[in-house]
């Protein structure tokens, strides 16, 4: 049987991205078979590569976020990076930034630009607060956008304010974004035009706190931090186990109530209790009722409650477990790990060493068309460029190298280790 090719094959993405929320956006479409062409500054590339070294060497948030793509690093403040930038876009599908406010425009890549140019082209902008209002001018990180949409409100305790252990605001405007390209990348499909994407992070996140929001609104009451219970189900919370481990509940409605009640609790009189009979009594009565659940729920080990209440078809999690110890999970994370593994990339890193003194002719052995850079110790080649190669300009120009019928392009590219680590190709052939 023949695979049918990827969703989105055949369709080639620009990023001019760093952190977590493009990148998270882009990601995704090259999940879906899209050709995802990272443009990176000389100086480094994404920051996020060097928040950490926790995976394998590399940023955690950079390995999680990028696989997948090709990595061009392109200094697009000079008049040829600048060119050869302008020249990718125009056979771009779709191009994707989250520069500080006003740097895309500064380098004529705003969405109005490019559409008015491209009028396929379909320009997606991320910003923390959106294009217009007072906060435009502003940047704008994850914890930033958090508080300012009262995600740390609604999170811990009452007394504290507390920030989701991920980054919320990031990754909705993320979602939201990837959401929104394929959905014009479809009407394009109708319409045979592209348009421009305005994704802010405050947007995103204010939708996810439309629950808090609604009920703050029609309540008068804001809606503060509970921990890990629910303002308006009970019980739902976390309940200690004897061996000091939590087990999580979630009640849902009261059917599930009456098993709990009848089958664990050993009460079959709260089903009809008009204290615990409803939600909206169990709510008003929580402290009794977590009072019984903790008193029994307190006798058993963490693996005992839980078995005990999945045998109730009472469902369950176990709260103090870190992801990898799910076993739904351990096969994800081997995927994660396995994404980029460090022998490949040492293995790419001695071919092409050992190419630095042999024939152009010999670049095809490459197992992908790697780059690197002309100058006192890095060379750039392009695989298959064939006698192309002798038209390399020096090192901090940018050089076009037709191939095969297209063309090849290079602008300064940074480490070299930075260009090989995805174990993916680094070139735009």
């Amino acid at each position: 049987m023949v695979q049918a090719p990827p969703p989105l094959d055949g369709v080639l993405v620009v990023a001019m991205e760093q952190a977590v929320a493009a990148p998270f956006a882009t990601r995704q479409l090259a999940d879906l078979g899209a050709r995802v062409i990272k443009v990176e500054r000389p100086d480094g590339g994404d920051f996020a590569r060097q928040f950490d070294t926790l995976a394998s060497g590399l940023g955690a948030h950079f390995t999680w976020l990028n696989r997948s793509k090709e990595s061009l690093t392109l200094d697009v403040k000079t008049p040829g990076g600048h060119a050869v930038l302008l020249d990718l876009l125009a056979r771009a599908d779709v191009f994707v930034h989250n520069l500080a406010p006003g740097a895309a425009a500064a380098l004529q890549v705003d969405g109005a630009t490019l559409t008015e140019r491209h009028p396929r082209l379909i320009a997606c902008e991320i910003s923390g607060y959106g294009a217009g209002g007072p906060y435009a001018d502003r940047r704008a990180y994850d914890l930033l956008v958090q508080s300012e949409a009262a995600v740390v409100t609604v999170t811990g305790s009452v007394d504290e304010p507390i920030k989701p252990g991920i980054a919320v605001a990031d990754i909705a405007a993320g979602c939201y974004a990837y959401s929104s390209m394929l959905a014009a990348l479809l009407s394009r499909h109708r319409t045979d035009r592209g348009c421009v994407l305005d994704v802010a992070m405050l947007d995103a996140v204010a939708e996810w706190m439309g629950y808090p929001l609604t009920v703050t609104a029609h309540g008068g009451t804001p809606s503060l931090g509970r921990g890990l219970s629910h303002p308006a189900i009970a019980p739902y919370d976390a309940y200690r186990t004897v061996d000091g481990q939590r087990v999580v509940l979630s009640v849902q409605n009261d059917r599930e109530w009456g098993r709990l009640a009848a089958l664990v609790l050993r009460r079959p009189d709260l089903v009809t209790d008009e204290k615990y009979a409803t939600n909206t009594a169990r709510v008003r009565n929580r402290p009794a009722v977590d009072d019984l659940l903790a008193d029994v729920l307190g006798r058993l080990s963490l693996d005992a409650a839980v078995a005990v209440l999945m045998a109730k078809n009472i469902h369950v999690a176990a709260g103090e477990r870190m992801a990898r110890e799910q076993p739904a999970l351990a096969q994800l994370y081997q995927q994660i790990s396995d994404m980029a593994p460090a022998a490949f990339r040492e293995d790419v890193r001695k071919r092409i060493l050992e190419l630095r003194s042999r024939p152009p002719s010999l670049l095809a052995e490459l197992p992908m068309p790697v780059l690197f850079i002309t100058g006192d110790e890095d060379w750039v080649f392009p695989s298959a460029a064939g006698p192309a190669l002798a038209k390399l300009a020096p090192k901090g120009r940018a050089v076009r190298v037709p191939a095969a019928g297209h063309s090849v392009y290079f602008e300064r590219a940074a480490q070299f280790n930075q260009l090989v680590e995805f174990g993916v190709r680094t070139i735009i052939d």
